[in-house]
């Protein structure tokens, strides 16, 4: 009796409306892949610390004070100070900062570099390919720390070398990932259709190649961004990072951190736990990533 026709009434609006793609993978996101998500939001609060670290921190990053050298956390200093009385937390926050100008340029570049070798490999093919190919694998064939150790010596220390070298050695060794991708795509019919109606091979990249790769490349790109914070930290760990008076975790951690370590164990503590914290994150936000947009490939959750 209390049946409403829609058809007799087009003014009724529908009850349920239709979600968006982007609330849709949200929703999707925390409902099976709950660790997932939580390594998203800390990614997202990450990027939200390095955006505004300038504003959020409350001191200057190399504003000492001598009469609170080493002092453990308070109130004043949520994280306590160093061995100069500079605060810790101030330091911390514009650490998060350089790691995601690092993060995210080098990765992004290391990304672009895989697409355009993994495409030129896997699309051409041939003698390409191969040459290609035996490129990628005498790359492979250098340790990725000795060859960053040589190459930073050569160069020097600051942030373009740094972006620049950690984009070539992850971009170059990413390429087979994008190239077994391309090389899948490239045998799809829709791939065969285009080309025997006479499309020409930069209209079957940009219209069936790179459509159907980008879930790999965002995969790929998030991954990246958390290897590489972690071998900057590991540079400049060695002194090969950035240069001072920079204060990032690694140079935290090899500095202040491991001399005043006994006396002081926040001076430790608290960058390792944020680098540890923020690449298994991205980790694991990365393998959720992978799950939910390639179906072919799932993990734990």
């Amino acid at each position: 009796m209390n049946e409403v026709n829609m058809g007799q009434n087009p003014a009724v609006p529908l009850l349920v409306p239709r979600k968006g793609a982007l609330y849709s993978f949200i929703f999707r996101l925390f409902k099976e892949k709950p660790l997932g998500a939580v390594g998203g939001v800390i990614f997202l609060l990450f990027l939200f610390c390095g955006i505004f670290a300038d504003v959020l921190a409350p001191y200057g990053m190399n504003e000492t004070n001598m009469l609170r050298r080493l002092e453990a956390p308070s109130l004043a200093h949520p994280m306590g100070t160093d061995h100069l009385g500079r605060d810790v937390l101030s330091r911390i926050l514009i650490g998060a900062k350089l790691s995601m100008i690092v993060g995210f340029l080098a990765a992004g570049m290391a990304t672009v570099v895989s697409i355009v070798l993994g495409i030129a490999s896997g699309y051409f093919g041939k003698r390409t390919d191969m040459v290609i190919q035996r490129f990628v694998d005498a790359w492979m064939t250098f340790p990725d720390l000795i060859l960053l150790i040589v190459v930073v010596s050569m160069i020097g220390p600051g942030i373009p070398q740094i972006v620049v070298v950690l984009a070539l050695l992850y971009g170059i060794a990413g390429s087979r990932i994008i190239r077994g991708s391309v090389v899948s795509i490239r045998e799809n019919l829709h791939t065969h259709a285009a080309q025997s109606m006479g499309a020409r091979p930069l209209h079957i990249l940009c219209y069936h190649i790179l459509p159907n790769i980008m879930p790999v490349v965002i995969v790929l790109f998030t991954i990246r961004v958390g290897a590489v914070i972690l071998t900057e930290a590991g540079l400049s760990f060695l002194g090969l990072g950035v240069p001072p008076p920079a204060p990032t975790w690694g140079s935290m951690l090899s500095g202040s951190g491991r001399t005043y370590m006994y006396l002081g164990p926040w001076l430790a503590l608290a960058p390792g736990l944020c680098l540890t914290l923020v690449v298994y994150a991205i980790n694991v936000f990365g393998d959720a990533l992978r799950d939910l947009l390639d179906p072919r490939m799932k993990g734990s959750r």
